[in-house]
């Protein structure tokens, strides 16, 4: 049986009957066409489905979109404003925090999620934020160095540029 559920994505109220057992990572990617959020191992493991539920970093393969009803989900394509890329957006692409890119949604909304509870964290900070993070391409030392120059610009108060 079927459960209707109302969830706020990326600032847009979205509805959907779902199947009690449907995972959210599902629910965004298969029923609201968001495909930011990868599917990477299906086993909690490799962090590339994470997204933010009220605020809080979560792996959207180990939640059931029914348990997410009423809440505020933001994936990756609601980190950009109007007035363009969010700065950890920008820090990845400015300092090669990426390669092949599968990786990069969740590892920016895991490094939102930490540069919102710490915002001028340290290396090893970074590094155990993202522990739940897998990259199988760029060794991480770039990933950090992204987010060190965003957590700068965010402090600054820059939107546009994370250079530092």
């Amino acid at each position: 049986m079927a459960a209707h559920l109302s969830v706020t994505v990326n600032g847009t109220v979205r509805e959907a009957d779902v199947e009690p057992r449907r995972l959210l990572v599902q629910l965004i990617r298969e029923d609201f066409d968001l495909t930011g959020t990868h599917v990477g191992c299906d086993t909690s493991q490799c962090g590339a489905c994470t997204v933010h539920v009220d605020g809080k970093a979560v792996k959207s393969c180990t939640m059931l979109a029914v348990q997410a009803d009423g809440s505020d989900v933001t994936t990756i394509e609601g980190m950009a404003s109007a007035e363009g890329l969010h700065p950890l957006q920008t820090a990845f692409w400015e300092h090669h925090g990426l390669q092949c890119g599968f990786c990069t949604p969740g590892m920016i909304m895991t490094a939102a999620a930490l540069l919102a509870s710490n915002p001028d964290p340290t290396d090893d900070e970074i590094r155990h934020a993202i522990a739940g993070n897998f990259c199988r391409c760029t060794g991480y030392q770039n990933i950090v160095i992204a987010i060190r120059a965003a957590a700068a610009a965010m402090r600054a108060g820059s939107t546009a540029g994370a250079a530092s």
